[in-house]
């Protein structure tokens, strides 16, 4: 992209609801053979004229290089003008921007992926990258947690994700309605701790969710004798331009945008005013 602050136009191709107030939209570049690459963790800057800009995260498939998808939950304006969007829709995008999750870091090691509503949607794309190259990892666990069952999102995907060699996928619901026939675990998402039987020996942790449950996540692992340089966590907050220029993302010595979203535990652990 020649002129970084110039959105590309893009043509929403597909919708698909995944709760009450989330849909996943598949997206293509408007201009025929425009290829979308990415990193797993990245984002997009996505605009409506009028609307102005919002960072998204990409939660597609990294290996598919024709469409990319944006999980969206319909929270302030641009992304309540979406709601009623549908296929054929013109949309721009800038990116794919920021840093990504640690997908060469990780192989060879066991993954332990922790995540919460909506934060699964930012992870996914690193779950997919592995079960591509499943042989590079050691043990897969992914739990996931939302506050009630009509709130997780990809729940069409548990069951092939469970089906992977030495794949684990648990998950728990803050609430269980009366008449609900849920089959799983109840609580906040580390009670899956447990269950999961975690091992920090050889693994590396990726976490991605509110990030009060993100403190109470890393916090619970380094209980259980994970240490900082092995837990990611994604900061996705206050971006703004998407590149460093504009300050609004400033975490002490870094921009979220430019610097992150992924970090380190231990690098985020130094921002003042996270609640890490």
């Amino acid at each position: 992209m020649l002129n970084l602050y110039m959105p590309l136009k893009a043509k929403i191709i597909e919708v698909k609801k995944q709760t009450h107030d989330t849909k996943t939209f598949t997206i293509r570049l408007f201009e025929n053979g425009s290829k979308f690459g990415f990193k797993p963790g990245q984002f997009n800057m996505v605009s409506l004229p009028g609307f102005g800009e919002a960072p998204i995260s990409i939660s597609s498939d990294p290996y598919n290089n024709e469409t990319f998808d944006h999980t969206i939950r319909f929270v302030g304006s641009l992304t309540n003008a979406m709601e009623s969007f549908r296929e054929g829709d013109i949309i721009g995008i800038r990116g794919a921007y920021g840093s990504s999750w640690p997908v060469d870091e990780a192989k060879g090691k066991n993954v332990i992926v922790v995540a919460g509503g909506i934060g699964l949607a930012p992870i996914r794309p690193f779950i997919l990258q592995m079960f591509h190259d499943r042989k590079s990892y050691g043990k897969i666990q992914i739990l996931y947690g939302a506050r009630g069952s009509g709130e997780m999102l990809f729940t069409d995907e548990f069951e092939r994700w469970g089906r992977q060699p030495d794949t684990e996928v648990h998950l728990t619901v803050d609430r269980v309605a009366p008449d609900e026939n849920w089959e799983h675990n109840k609580g906040v998402v580390t009670v899956l701790y447990e269950i999961a039987r975690i091992d920090p020996e050889n693994t590396v942790v990726v976490i991605c969710g509110p990030e009060i449950m993100m403190r109470f996540a890393s916090r619970g692992l380094l209980k259980k004798g994970f240490y900082g340089p092995q837990i990611y966590l994604s900061l996705e907050r206050r971006m703004k331009c998407g590149i460093g220029k504009c300050g609004h993302c400033q975490l002490g010595g870094c921009f979220v945008c430019k610097h992150g979203p992924v970090f380190r535990y231990d690098q985020a652990r130094e921002f003042h005013d996270t609640l890490l």
